[in-house]
């Protein structure tokens, strides 16, 4: 019935039409007129504008997509795959008494087996959350609760993701030591160092794969042998990685790892965590519950996101190949674009160790909330950590030794799989062109022109 009023609605509002079916490519997208919200798209009959106002920003068209890292759109065989399971299959996967329930069961169990091929687990090992936080949650705080008796100590490092961190503030709350490992200035944690820093009293040591910021992969197959030989629990954010960079958990000693559903191109709403069976890793519940996913969390498991999960992974693991080669040729098509036309642009993070999807740059002598701004016509996420009322660089670039005026001016760049070659020209034509103009009102970048050492200058005190 909803169907058939929404098509009666689109044959009497074809700008309606437009605005709902618009192409999925987003460098299609930008070339037509911005959509706006159907009440005022069509409102009083006449034409469509064609400029969008959103938070103060105007703008000619719906802007480039390029922070892959933040989310990634859903593929269109993911939702396929979930579409029955909103419409027909809706049963509890966890009623056992009709086939309602029968079936949605098996569809979940069938995600989880997609999950654990690709990450080479067995899928009893793989137990479904909400998100890659969740997972982190139950992880740091879930196998340190439990094994708090005898594991009073956390290593982790300073570039983790911010649930990681802030979980890890938690334990310290509780009177839990936590040590916060430098990493080198290209992003990568000195081995030699972490294995110093692991006490007898160690019960878990948490080192992401990829880093969501400047896309550094970390060495996770030397710090999983230290772990072993250590005999400390080993943990890794792998939301970046998992679908991206080749995951094999038994190779790399993993114990537990979190994984994002719309990291890889999947709903949101939906994570997985990977606990190792043998030798096995304990974890104590965060939530209370009907002891869904064998009491590790409670809560009913949503089907259509677990099946959207499942198919994401599947593909991820079909076309993992062909999208790596395929973005690595579109980050080095951005970059060269970018640094043909303008100096002083510095990649952030390890350029030999580094997931090619993310590009983070700084760019000398511009204001990186500036440039930010500028950039309306692209999406894309500032290095800079900064909110209305701070603006603190972003600690990943602080622990790597990135200065201040640097570390303002760092865009991140976020390929994927539907990036197109027309949208990394234009997101090099409209940066290039950005950033010239800040620089002409730069007068910092007026002396350096002229041979002025800038760090030189002693500057007067008022």
């Amino acid at each position: 019935m909803a169907a058939k009023h929404l098509a009666a609605s689109l044959a009497r509002r074809p700008c309606l039409s437009r605005l709902l079916l618009r192409p999925f490519s987003t460098a299609a997208a930008a070339a037509e007129p911005a959509p706006l919200p159907p009440e005022t798209a069509c409102a009083g009959g006449g034409e469509e504008p064609n400029l969008i106002t959103m938070k103060g920003v105007r703008i000619s068209g719906r802007p480039l997509y390029l922070d892959m890292q933040a989310t990634t759109p859903v593929d269109p065989r993911v939702l396929d795959a979930m579409l029955p399971f909103y419409l027909s299959r809706y049963g509890n996967p966890h009623s056992r008494t009709h086939l309602y329930g029968w079936e949605s069961e098996q569809a979940v169990e069938a995600a989880r087996a997609q999950v654990a091929a690709l990450i080479g687990a067995n899928p009893k090992e793989v137990f479904f959350t909400s998100g890659a936080t969740e997972s982190n949650n139950v992880s740091v705080k879930g196998l340190m609760h439990f094994y708090r008796d005898k594991r009073r100590h956390v290593v982790t490092t300073q570039t983790e993701h911010k649930c990681v961190l802030d979980s890890c503030r938690h334990l310290q709350q509780e009177g839990f030591d936590v040590t916060y490992l430098p990493v080198e200035r290209d992003g990568l944690v000195d081995l030699r160092r972490l294995a110093d820093a692991i006490r007898p009293d160690t019960g878990l040591v948490s080192v992401m794969a990829v880093n969501n910021e400047i896309g550094v992969v970390q060495p996770i197959e030397e710090i999983g042998r230290i772990c072993k030989e250590k005999g400390v629990f080993f943990h890794t954010d792998a939301a970046q990685a998992v679908g991206k960079i080749p995951i094999d958990v038994e190779r790399m000693g993993v114990g537990l790892m979190s994984l994002s559903g719309h990291k890889i191109y999947g709903p949101k709403g939906v994570g997985a965590l990977y606990l190792r069976r043998r030798p096995r890793v304990r974890v104590e519940p965060q939530m209370s519950g009907g002891g869904q996913e064998r009491g590790i969390r409670s809560g009913t498991v949503p089907t259509p996101l677990v099946v959207g999960m499942g198919a994401a992974c599947e593909l991820a693991m079909r076309e993992m190949e062909y999208d790596s080669k395929r973005i690595a040729a579109l980050q080095e098509r951005l970059l060269n674009g970018i640094r043909a036309k303008l100096d002083g642009v510095v990649i952030n993070g390890s350029v030999e160790h580094r997931y090619a999807g993310n590009l983070n740059l700084s760019f000398a002598y511009v204001e990186g909330e500036s440039l930010l701004m500028g950039l309306k016509e692209v999406a894309v996420s500032s290095g800079s950590a900064c909110t209305s009322a701070s603006l603190e660089p972003s600690y990943v670039l602080r622990a790597l030794g990135v200065e201040e005026d640097m570390a303002h001016t760092s865009i991140r760049f976020g390929i994927g799989r539907f990036t197109t070659e027309a949208e990394v020209d234009r997101a090099v034509e409209l940066t290039v062109k950005q950033v010239e103009k800040l620089r002409e009102m730069s007068p910092l970048y007026e002396m350096v022109k002229e041979g002025i050492d800038i760090k030189s200058i002693q500057w007067a005190q008022h």
